[in-house]
């Protein structure tokens, strides 16, 4: 890839700079939040010539030095001068060094340790296990102006979130070429149509941050700034978030501040010293993944990551972060036994300093970016996540409700005989549902390492399993909070997710497979469309129970409302394989309500139990409610009622 052949080295006293006073200054007091345009690699031209500038931050080097391809990996050829404002910062100009050329940092550290690193501002390496980082430059012409437009002025107002949640390696695979990934382009020509189809709203990547390990699946990254060159270049991943945005989708991305792997090339023991990370285990290392914990009271290293959550919201259009593992950021005992871990100056478990940390990243990321989104995955009751940071929260846009997803997971892998014990199991949610903007996911994480994929989690045979994950989706859908889903449970994959493999694509052919993909479309759609489900996501106003007590049945039954009665949906559920005729339902309001979905349908696979066009009211209390009709309920079935104009 290297373009120049000229090795020639310039006197130090000439460096040209990209850093100004100010810049140190910022770096230093950890709120330079737009570090990638000042340290890396950067081509430029200096005295008449072209070349690259390269500046990297290592304050406890003895020595640092460019080496690549252009120098023969040469140690002491084009060595770098450490700035005199104690930054730390090391910089050089080496000309005739251009778009393409491979390169590492030669550190030499005061402590007499030697190791060659990768650049932590890189925005593209080579392809692993290749380990060198590349000078880049992106040149990419986006046009997706009117999507950018659109997402200002819907900023700050409650919108449907359906999103997918993908592996970009295995989505889909070419098995007539080795079984390789889809390269960015390949998707960009496939998963827009596919995701605009299925009627989502967002898709959600997992980490596409270069990592060197795929099995990680993005979660140990070593290459912040860069997009993995193992699908292509970075304007390649520009052009699938491009066409995402003209299909409609927008696009999140997982991003990973909480950890990073111990690689040699990587950020672990930067200069010879713990420099990214806390050099107390205690603090700094991760025994659950063997990884490394950010120090997050060094301002450098805030300014490090913030940059890096705004350069994905920047240069590559994102629409929004989902911050993966907030949960062991948080906590300083987190995963760890007693003696295992120091208390906080008031002696509590809190990691002060990471708190502190996202509140300003959500600060500074809402400030520039108001019109995107930040997701919180956190698994506990930490209060205020999804709250300002000016109140006391953390700041998040939004949060994912672990507990709703345990719960109802827990509950439908129940045989149905045994649900009448547990309903406070599928009803508890709510009690909490309104304490947090909440994302319901389910995830990938519920899919591997022998948990089974959502089809084969539920009881029976293959009529009742099928039944029982449309009846999944559909009280999903119906309950408050926005949704989240897995790759390939949208068509009922019947095998655990594997990363070296493409999902099963020929199933969706198949009688309940496709039913099951009609099911996630059509319920989309109404999520999209129907403001009783979609006005009042995070808000107590758009939710009203019927009634939650008749664990006989294993029947619940509720309201979601908008902010016109008519747009209020009435919502059934009924957990058990038998059909319930003449099931009677308290209904707010005397007129005719009419099935609009019902899971049970025989385009969805099921036996088609529906309750025709119109149901008229009876004058009959019931359920503290003066007026009531009379349904149907289909086996295994969520339905949903509406109530007509006159």
């Amino acid at each position: 890839m290297n373009k120049t052949k000229k090795n020639t080295a310039i006197d130090s006293t000439s460096t040209p700079s990209l850093l100004e006073e100010y810049d140190i200054y910022l770096f230093k007091e950890g709120k330079h939040y737009h570090l990638y345009k000042k340290l890396g690699s950067h081509l430029m031209q200096f005295e008449g010539e072209e070349g690259t500038y390269f500046a990297v931050w290592a304050p406890n080097a003895e020595q640092v030095s460019v080496i690549g391809d252009f120098n023969g990996w040469n140690k002491g050829s084009h060595s770098m001068t450490v700035r005199k404002d104690a930054s730390g910062i090391w910089e050089t100009f080496i000309p005739n060094v251009g778009q393409g050329t491979i390169y590492k940092y030669f550190i030499r550290s005061q402590n007499g340790y030697e190791v060659e690193k990768g650049d932590p501002y890189a925005l593209l390496w080579e392809t692993p296990p290749k380990t060198g980082s590349v000078v880049w430059e992106e040149e990419f012409k986006w046009k997706d102006k009117k999507w950018l437009e659109n997402r200002k002025k819907t900023a700050g107002k409650t919108q449907p979130f359906a999103v997918y949640e993908m592996h970009v390696g295995s989505w889909k695979r070419v098995p007539e070429e080795e079984n390789r990934s889809l390269t960015y382009k390949e998707l960009a020509q496939q998963l827009p149509s596919y995701l605009q189809e299925m009627g989502y709203t967002h898709v959600e990547f997992m980490p596409v941050m270069e990592h060197p390990f795929f099995g990680s699946w993005g979660y140990q990254v070593t290459g912040y700034f860069a997009p993995s060159s193992r699908f292509g270049p970075p304007e390649d991943f520009m052009h699938l978030i491009d066409v995402l945005h003209k299909e409609g989708i927008g696009v999140i991305l997982d991003w990973v501040p909480s950890h990073f792997p111990a690689d040699l090339h990587g950020l672990h023991y930067f200069d010879g010293t713990f420099l990214y990370e806390h050099l107390d285990p205690r603090k700094g290392y991760h025994p659950d993944w063997k990884s490394y914990i950010f120090n997050y009271g060094r301002n450098e290293v805030k300014s490090f990551l913030i940059s890096n959550a705004l350069f994905w919201l920047d240069r590559f259009h994102a629409d929004g972060l989902r911050v993966d593992a907030v949960a062991s950021m948080l906590y300083l005992s987190y995963s760890r036994e007693e003696g295992q871990w120091e208390p906080n100056e008031f002696g509590g478990q809190e990691n002060l300093e990471a708190i502190s940390f996202l509140r300003e990243f959500n600060e500074v990321v809402f400030r520039e970016f108001p019109d995107v989104v930040t997701i919180a995955e956190e698994s506990t009751a930490w209060p205020m996540v999804s709250k300002p940071a000016s109140e006391g929260g953390l700041g998040f846009g939004m949060k994912w409700m672990m507990g709703w997803m345990h719960d109802t997971l827990s509950y439908f892998q129940m045989d149905p005989v045994h649900r009448k014990h547990h309903q406070n199991t599928i009803t508890f949610s709510i009690f909490y549902a309104f304490t947090e903007n909440f994302m319901l996911p389910l995830s990938h994480d519920e899919v591997v390492y022998g948990k089974k994929p959502m089809i084969l989690k539920m009881p029976g045979d293959d009529w009742q399993k099928f039944a029982s994950l449309r009846a999944l989706y559909a009280y999903m859908y119906a309950h408050p909070g926005n949704k989240l889903m897995f790759m390939g449970a949208e068509f009922g994959q019947t095998s655990e997710w594997n990363h070296d493999s493409s999902l099963d694509w020929h199933l969706c052919d198949q009688h309940f497979h496709k039913g099951l993909v009609n099911t996630v479309k059509a319920l989309n759609e109404l999520y999209k469309s129907e403001p009783g489900l979609n006005e009042f996501i995070f808000d107590a106003e758009g939710f009203e129970w019927i009634d939650a007590q008749d664990t006989a049945n294993s029947v619940i039954s509720f309201l979601r409302k908008g902010t016109k009665p008519e747009d209020q949906i009435l919502v059934v559920c009924n957990f058990t394989p038998v059909v319930r005729e003449n099931y009677k339902i308290g209904v707010p309001e005397a007129g005719t309500w009419k099935e609009i979905f019902n899971s049970d349908y025989e385009a969805f696979g099921g036996s088609n139990q529906s309750n025709g066009e119109m149901l008229t009211t009876i004058p009959e209390p019931i359920h503290s409610r003066e007026q009531a009709i009379s349904l149907k309920l289909a086996p295994l079935a969520v339905q949903f009622f509406k109530l007509q104009n006159e």
